[in-house]
């Protein structure tokens, strides 16, 4: 039971990072669509040029499974393979009854598969005069051929989970308060596991329809919103509170209670808090105090979800382009509803955290960033060091490679976000203490070969130079 759990939250680890093609693709997509719209520039071609993004979410997280399930270096080729496959698979299905309608959950079907027939089809040995089609490249014959198969298979099995889906986006809609506190609850709780993506994913793009201007249908609390729907942003309003107002409260309360180091403490907290507030990226703030002082992280995750009941009992909407910041707050200000009402109540979250989280570090003594023991307290300097002058990279990525076993036990690595994924033969030769030393804010097993450290917001330059260490 305990290796079949493990293996169940290796897959969802992983799926989880098929996400960050579409996160990654679809910001910039949001933000022309926002800047283009008649009460912005009317720009009605880039508009519609923007809106193609929405339109190829399934393509896009079908190229995001491949990426985090096949193995090979060069993913080109299988994913030439799931973009052909998933054609095939959403022709076949609509052929089959044309009411099936699987969204995103088709491209990270039609990917997953693409990945695992390209892993076990690689290396197989066929007769002479299919010599072309050998190695890496049968992916490309075998994965559309199954495709069929599984659409065949989906057309009976997927009305149940499209019904079951459905039931559920219109309970979490119609729960109003409740299913707005559980939705921003479990967002943040997911986020140590990287699987609030798997969440997201669901709220942004698949809950909810709308028939747009022009006559088109979309779907999702995301691109509603920027299509115009009334009813969106009730989901993606409280996010707004913890990251522009709530965090930045956090980093005043670990500067103001810590012992030692209080001037880099302060520097990088300030750096972090301005970091949340322009540009929504939470992650060096909320990994400072996640492993140290898990309460106060439930804490946190409470807070969002109270933020978003009392949003929308003020029935607040709105939505993003980019991210939850300030940017995005004042330019989608007019598409919203009552969106002036975040700044009083994003003001007493401020305080509300600040107060919150100064009480409980010092009733309980939390190790929070300047707390920690001697020992500690030398490690977060160096750590501080180089997160400020931006120095020791390379000597960081060293380190880890070391203690994760060397270079023959690593299977695979990727950056995401502020932390490095990292794909073992044995997790069992990592030395987590001497990570730590390294200015690890947490280590994550996943299964029996794959770990998450936690870096911060340089993880993508020790990836890099991670990387370069394998070749």
């Amino acid at each position: 039971m305990k290796k079949l759990l493990s293996w169940v939250m290796n897959q969802l680890s992983k799926l989880g990072r098929a996400m960050f093609v579409p996160l990654a693709a679809t910001p910039i997509a949001g933000l022309l669509a926002r800047i283009s719209a008649s009460d912005m520039l009317n720009l009605p071609m880039i508009e519609n040029a923007s809106w193609v993004v929405f339109s190829m979410m399934d393509l896009l997280f079908a190229i995001g499974s491949v990426m985090a399930y096949a193995k090979v270096k060069d993913k080109a080729i299988p994913i030439i393979g799931a973009i052909v496959s998933l054609e095939v698979f959403k022709s076949v299905l609509s052929f089959i009854d044309p009411s099936i309608d699987m969204g995103v959950f088709a491209g990270i079907l039609v990917g997953v598969m693409t990945a695992i027939v390209f892993n076990y089809s690689k290396e197989w040995k066929i007769p002479e005069i299919f010599i072309f089609f050998r190695g890496e490249k049968l992916v490309v014959t075998l994965a559309p051929l199954v495709a069929i198969v599984l659409a065949n298979i989906c057309s009976y099995v997927w009305l149940p989970i499209q019904s079951g889906l459905n039931d559920f986006g219109v309970w979490i809609a119609s729960a109003g308060a409740i299913g707005i506190f559980i939705y921003g609850l479990l967002n943040r709780l997911l986020i140590p596991t990287g699987l609030h993506h798997v969440l997201n994913s669901y709220i942004y793009y698949e809950l909810g329809t709308f028939v747009s201007a022009s006559g088109e249908v979309v779907k999702g609390e995301l691109p509603r919103f920027l299509a115009g729907d009334p009813t969106a942003g009730l989901f993606l309003a409280m996010f707004f509170i913890p990251m522009m107002f709530g965090l930045p409260g956090v980093c005043h309360a670990i500067y103001k209670k810590a012992k030692v180091n209080k001037q880099k403490i302060k520097a990088f907290m300030f750096s972090s808090a301005i970091t949340s507030f322009i540009s929504g990226i939470t992650e060096p703030i909320e990994f400072s105090f996640m492993f140290v002082a898990p309460q106060l992280y439930i804490l946190h995750a409470f807070f969002t979800g109270f933020s978003g009941v009392i949003l929308y009992l003020m029935n607040v909407h709105l939505g993003i382009s980019v991210n939850f910041c300030v940017i995005d707050y004042i330019m989608n200000f007019n598409m919203g509803q009552n969106a002036w009402i975040i700044i009083p109540v994003g003001i007493f979250f401020f305080f509300l955290y600040d107060c919150s989280f100064q009480l409980a570090i010092e009733h309980f003594d939390l190790k929070t960033p300047g707390r920690e023991d001697n020992a500690e307290n030398q490690n977060i300097e160096k750590e501080l060091e180089a997160i400020l002058n931006g120095s020791q990279y390379q000597n960081t990525a060293e380190n880890i490679l070391k203690y994760v076993g060397g270079k023959a036990n690593v299977i695979d690595v990727e950056a995401c976000t502020t932390r490095l994924r990292i794909e073992l033969k044995n997790t069992k030769l990592v030395n987590e203490e001497k990570l730590k030393q390294c200015g690890s804010k947490g280590i994550m097993r996943f299964g029996e070969h794959e770990i998450q450290i936690i870096i911060g917001a340089n993880v993508n330059k020790i990836a890099r130079e991670f990387k370069e260490l394998l070749d």
